[in-house]
């Protein structure tokens, strides 16, 4: 498979940028203003060019690889789907995603993909920032889509809905189709984690998989400013408990031989997954590593795309940029 050439801004722990390596897309340049999702891009990928610093303060002029790129793709800190816009307008959130948008105005990329919360897809509050978007990418000459996809529905075992924005030259984009479920069943948590769980000698590791058979609820990473890593709020947290899980931290070990598994018993007798595990849950391969202590590494998992959505969504805009358009809006193709 012949390489195509990406750009990924707010890149974190990777999970976008490694499903998009393995779709075809060479990274050029990766940002992130996170010392510790840096050190964790390095130290999967040595290979790979890492940038420390804030979307908001990058400036393309200094880096010219990076132009006329095939691909521009943004993982970005989620916008508050429950917050008003006047309250929105005024958050980082909003101004990384209107600064990847201007980006797209200087590097001039054949395609664009955004990934955020599934309610900047259409929620009505979110109107005014989808039309900033609009605008702007049709001066540039873009045609676009927003759309929803469940990481569940590409073999990630967890129910994870993402909103999605690609944007493609007009020559491309009726070559565009969002990418298709890759399986038919989803992967249960305890499918997924029942070998690991199993790895200390845990005589229970198999009757607690054996009733952990739906999906994990998403996983949150949680604010910098929150305190130690636990695995969401409250509905979060029981849907954790339902199958006999601990989700108010996240453990250092997997269980011991001698653990007695006893969630009626409360908390105490609830198992607990590592951040090893939580990276499973997102669809991470198990020899990608996490740079930091144990919330740092928690946090760049919960925050992170899942990379086999990301494989799936690379692909689809693969096979547009290749499909020849032999008339759109005036356009002719190329080879």
């Amino acid at each position: 498979m012949s390489e195509l050439r990406s750009v990924d801004v707010c890149s974190g722990a990777g999970g976008l940028a490694l499903g998009l390596e393995q779709a075809g897309f060479e990274p050029l340049l990766l940002l992130d203003k996170k010392a510790v999702a840096c050190d964790t891009l390095r130290r999967n990928r040595p290979a790979w060019q890492v940038l420390e610093t804030d979307l908001l303060d990058f400036t393309p002029s200094r880096h010219q690889e990076i132009y006329d790129v095939d691909l521009l793709s943004a993982g970005l800190p989620r916008v508050k789907s429950s917050a008003t816009v006047a309250r929105t307008e005024t958050g980082a959130e909003l101004r990384l995603l209107e600064a990847t948008v201007y980006l797209a105005h200087a590097v001039q990329p054949r395609a664009l993909v955004i990934e955020n919360v599934p309610g900047l897809v259409g929620a009505p509050e979110f109107e005014p920032v989808r039309d900033l978007i609009r605008k702007e990418l049709d001066h540039l000459g873009y045609r676009f889509r927003w759309f929803l996809l469940n990481a569940a529905d590409f073999g990630v075992p967890q129910d994870r809905k993402q909103g999605l924005l690609v944007a493609l030259r007009k020559q491309y984009f009726d070559a565009f189709r969002p990418p298709e479920p890759t399986v038919r069943e989803h992967l249960s948590v305890g499918q997924a984690l029942r070998s690991s769980m199993a790895m200390g000698g845990w005589r229970d590791a198999d009757r607690w998989a054996a009733q952990a058979i739906g999906v994990a609820p998403t996983l949150v990473g949680g604010s910098d400013s929150r305190g130690g890593a636990d695995l969401g709020p409250t509905g979060t947290k029981k849907a954790w408990a339902r199958m006999g899980v601990d989700g108010g931290t996240v453990a250092d070990n997997v269980p011991s031989p001698d653990f007695a598994w006893a969630p009626e018993t409360g908390r105490q007798g609830m198992v607990r997954i590592t951040t090893d595990q939580a990276a499973l849950l997102q669809g991470f391969p198990s020899d990608w590593g996490f740079s930091g202590k144990k919330t740092a590494r928690y946090r760049q998992i919960g925050h992170a795309s899942p990379p086999p959505v990301a494989r799936a969504l690379g692909l689809a805009i693969r096979s547009a940029l290749a499909t020849p358009a032999t008339s759109v809006a005036g356009y002719t193709s190329t080879p």
